[in-house]
């Protein structure tokens, strides 16, 4: 066999080898791993001496990684979740880009750069990496939570538009290189090619939403019924990588967003959960070899060459992105942790950034320096993102204790933290209270509502607070494993207390609440997994469900016998 032949062998097996080696140490050294991932990458890379990997086979193997990551993202985050957080991800996820590549252009613009360079640079450092996010949410277990939600959505928004930017680069690059001489020209097409991506991305949309969200749970429910879990997995990840294609070689969308729309219809099916746990170690195993790639492509003499440009980038991506997110979280009237947990999601850049900073070389609109401070930064930046993450309550703690203006922001007045003085007093005694209005807090909420029975909502998403009052229904924002959020819900009155979010510590916090002010209550949780269904009943906390296909009818049942049957005027019949 020719040694060509090798090379995805060679590649594949050196990425993980290394990998591997350097990821253990770096656990033992309490760093997380990643860094192992991304120190494998430079080392089996062009710019070190020593094995070089084949650098565009890596990169395809990783394509795939970031492919599956972002399938794993929708499959957790539903349309619904992304419309939920529209309110804030998209105008937020906006202005942070705007305000980002601003701080790039002034930059750069004072090293001397050109201004179609200045921008160019600045919207590369603008756009965060979602599979990087992904990650870190998952470590955490926070992807479901609402501040999960929010980072996800933010940044998918983001990816949108730099979709978008990837497709107008091109047109850009002629007015640029053609110095305006056929502006007249170059502006139509400019324009043609706006519509162009718009209408496509518009027909892809469609597509999955028209046809893919029937189409591909019934044919997932088929291979099910054979009964092969072989036939099963391979159905998850063709469906996953073939999206992913379809999207980028007849509409023009990228392999990510492909995959991501792709998760979020095969969410629709009642085997989604079987489907992520089947895709769990592909995605992993290609995760890795994403990071892996990342480190191929820095040179480290840029650290010696431009030290001070490279803190500088990496200043803007950690501390300015950062600052602009956590104040516009803020505007918006969210409380300090989510503004902190979604400028930490920010505080990186990744996989969107490298394509905008090879696109831009390639097309002229951006230097060879420009580029490597681009990956260094992203390198540092995605190295320090766990550690931003980690100190995220540090932060919190830090700056409620020193700072006034801090405490103030906890304890500015919020409308919806509390009922209106106006609420009927059915839903001040003997009622539920629903925490989470999720796909299955509705379904338990539709169940009430038929018997009649009395509820209050205690939900995180301020935007569906503000609808459900809007429609005359009880609900309160906030933090449920917060005691305050539950007394404005008048849990010292409630006969149920229902949990439809999934978090085995923010059910012990509750439950510990709940249960000081209202000694009698009775609890009923949900769980994602068979280990914290045994480790809730175990302590005897709650009445524990967990089986998906038939999770919202068995707690709704189970909430209903509680209740007398209530007439129309909410007093017993």
């Amino acid at each position: 066999m020719e040694p060509h032949n090798l090379h995805l062998i060679t590649t594949i097996a050196a990425g993980f080898g290394l990998a591997l080696g350097l990821g253990f140490i770096a656990e033992r050294l309490r760093v997380p791993a990643l860094v192992g991932y991304l120190l494998a990458g430079i080392i089996i890379g062009p710019s070190t001496p020593g094995f070089v990997a084949d650098s565009e086979i890596a990169a395809q193997l990783a394509e795939l990684g970031v492919i599956l990551l972002m399938f794993g993202v929708g499959l957790h985050f539903s349309l619904h979740d992304l419309l939920a957080v529209r309110r804030i991800a998209v105008p937020g996820a906006v202005a942070q880009m705007g305000l980002a590549t601003i701080l790039g252009m002034v930059v750069s613009e004072f090293w001397g750069w050109d201004r179609v360079h200045a921008f160019v640079f600045g919207l590369s450092l603008s756009c965060a990496s979602t599979v990087v996010l992904l990650k870190a949410l998952e470590t955490r277990g926070v992807l479901e939570t609402m501040n999960g939600r929010i980072a996800v959505g933010w940044l998918v928004v983001e990816d949108l538009a730099t979709v978008l930017a990837l497709v107008l680069l091109p047109p850009l690059a002629s007015i640029y290189t053609n110095g305006g001489t056929e502006s007249g020209a170059a502006q139509g097409s400019l324009w043609m090619t706006i519509g162009q991506t718009m209408l496509y991305v518009a027909a892809f949309i469609f597509l999955m939403l028209a046809a893919g969200r029937r189409v591909i749970p019934w044919f997932l429910w088929q291979v099910a019924r054979t009964g092969s879990r072989e036939l099963f997995t391979l159905a998850v990840i063709s469906i996953a990588i073939g999206i992913a294609c379809i999207a980028q070689m007849l509409f023009s969308v990228s392999f990510a967003l492909g995959a991501f729309f792709a998760g979020m219809v095969m969410r629709e099916s009642k085997l989604s959960h079987r489907a992520a746990d089947e895709s769990l170690p592909f995605r992993d195993a290609f995760s890795v070899l994403f990071f892996v790639s990342v480190g191929m492509l820095f040179d480290p003499s840029i650290l010696v060459t431009a030290p001070f440009k490279v803190l500088i980038v990496v200043a803007i991506i950690i501390l300015g992105k950062s600052l602009v997110a956590a104040l516009l979280v803020l505007a918006f009237r969210y409380p300090m942790n989510t503004a902190l947990t979604v400028s930490a999601s920010l505080a990186q850049i990744g996989e969107f950034s490298f394509l905008l900073a090879a696109l831009s070389f390639k097309l002229g609109m951006m230097t060879s320096e420009g580029q490597s401070l681009i990956l260094g930064a992203a390198l540092i930046s995605i190295a320090l993102n766990p550690l931003v993450f980690m100190a995220v309550n540090p932060l919190k703690r830090w700056l409620l204790a020193r700072f006034e203006f801090a405490r103030k922001l906890e304890r500015r007045e919020e409308p919806y933290a509390q009922l209106p003085m106006s609420t009927d007093r059915k839903y001040l005694e003997g009622q539920v209270v629903l925490v989470g209005y999720g796909r299955v807090g509705q379904r338990i909420a539709w169940a009430l509502e038929e018997r009649n029975i009395p509820y209050v909502v205690a939900e995180q998403n301020r935007e569906c607070v503000e609808d459900l009052r809007k429609e005359g229904k009880a609900a309160v924002y906030g933090d449920a494993t917060d005691p305050a959020v539950l007394i404005q819900a008048h849990i010292a009155n409630a006969a149920i207390l229902v949990v439809a979010t999934p978090s085995p510590l923010d059910v012990r916090q509750m439950a510990e609440a709940a249960r000081t002010l209202n000694p009698d209550i009775e609890i009923v949780v949900r769980t994602h997994s068979d280990e914290e269904s045994d480790l809730l009943r175990g302590e005897g906390i709650a009445d524990v469900f967990y089986n998906e296909e038939e999770l919202a009818k068995s707690m709704s049942s189970h909430v209903v016998e509680r209740f007398r049957p209530v007439d129309q005027s909410g007093h017993p019949a």
